[in-house]
């Protein structure tokens, strides 16, 4: 099969694409074909340039969130399972090891894309329970960008506490996981401004059901809120990007009791946060989960996107050969929407 593998950290030439063995499932196992698989920035980019806060083991296969279909079953797997539509946990717990049992890490799921084979390939070998089963009425490109964000947009929704009729944020507005934020605060009910640092990127969001937007680069992020919302802020802030720049004006545009909602550090990660006005505001700063909210988030995702409530945001499908590619248009920031990979 063909696979793009790295036997080095750096620049996108390292990124090989090779004939290697496809892979066979031994027990417990599934052999998926790949069908889509995106390229993540804080993932696979960061893998390809050594500095990734989750580790990387080289030789590497990159590419955490692969969809497919089951070609093949090993022994003790219902071979009913062949020709299911899937995608792949890359960090799934089975659930039934010693180390699930006591709450450690699974010692049984493998860290695909990380130290373990990922979805840069024709074909990927994982234990069974990894592979989750998607509605075959959405496209494999859709269910990878899916399954990666869309749980986590629906898990800080809910941690928000996001209500009918309040104000929200959005910071990042055409990223893959606030796009969807986007959508998920629109079937809340909420009233939404949409942050982002281009014209091109407020016009997405608004496409999105966004209701105002505001480029926090040409513009002043918390007057253009206040102006917005006749000077009471936001209800809630959705602010995934850890830019020191862009959270303070964030941080400041929040109503009173008003929640800050954050998953992500893309932009440095270390902010500075007013403890005064956090205090005299009766403000609150969250973290989320990326299963909170629902006995089952992704099924919730994945049934909302059938029914047409939620689309993913591409920007950009590639094949397999040119992944170099993708990764030097998500490096630049060329493409709004996630990049797809396709064997």
């Amino acid at each position: 099969m063909k696979a793009c593998i790295i036997h080095e950290f750096g620049n996108t030439d390292v990124i090989k694409y090779e004939d290697i063995p496809t892979p066979e499932p031994a027990l417990g196992e599934v052999l998926v074909r790949v069908g889509a698989v995106s390229v993540n920035r804080g993932f696979d980019v960061s893998a390809r340039a050594g500095n990734s806060v989750h580790g990387a083991t080289l030789p590497l296969i990159m590419g955490v969130d692969p969809s497919g279909e089951i070609t093949a079953v090993g022994a003790g797997v219902d071979p009913g399972r062949v020709g299911e539509h899937v995608n792949i946990r890359g960090m799934a717990r089975c659930g039934i090891c010693d180390n699930c049992l006591s709450r450690q890490k699974c010692s049984v799921s493998r860290p695909i894309g990380i130290t373990a084979p990922g979805g840069y390939a024709e074909y990927i070998v994982v234990p069974d329970f990894q592979a989750r089963q998607i509605p075959k009425n959405i496209s494999f490109a859709d269910a990878t960008v899916i399954c990666r964000h869309a749980s986590a947009a629906f898990s800080q929704v809910y941690t928000s506490e996001l209500k009918e009729g309040e104000w929200a944020l959005v910071m990042g507005a055409a990223g893959a996981l606030s796009s969807f934020i986007i959508q998920m605060a629109k079937l809340k009910g909420a009233k939404v401004i949409a942050a982002a640092g281009g014209e091109d990127r407020l016009e997405i969001a608004r496409q999105l059901g966004a209701d105002h937007g505001i480029n926090y680069r040409s513009q002043n992020l918390t007057e253009e809120i206040m102006k917005i919302t006749g000077d009471f802020g936001v209800d809630v802030v959705f602010e995934n990007i850890g830019d020191p720049e862009l959270w303070t004006p964030a941080f400041n545009s929040l109503a009173m009791n008003g929640r800050l909602v954050t998953v992500g550090y893309h932009g440095g990660g270390i902010v500075p946060i007013d403890i005064k006005r956090l205090h005299m505001k009766r403000l609150r700063v969250l973290s989320s989960v990326m299963d909170a909210g629902a006995k089952d988030v992704l099924g919730e995702c994945l049934q909302m996107a059938a029914e047409g409530k939620i689309r993913a945001l591409i920007g950009k499908v590639l094949p397999l050969s040119e992944a170099a590619e993708g990764h030097r248009l998500v490096e630049g920031n060329e493409v709004i929407g996630k990049v797809i990979l396709e064997p």
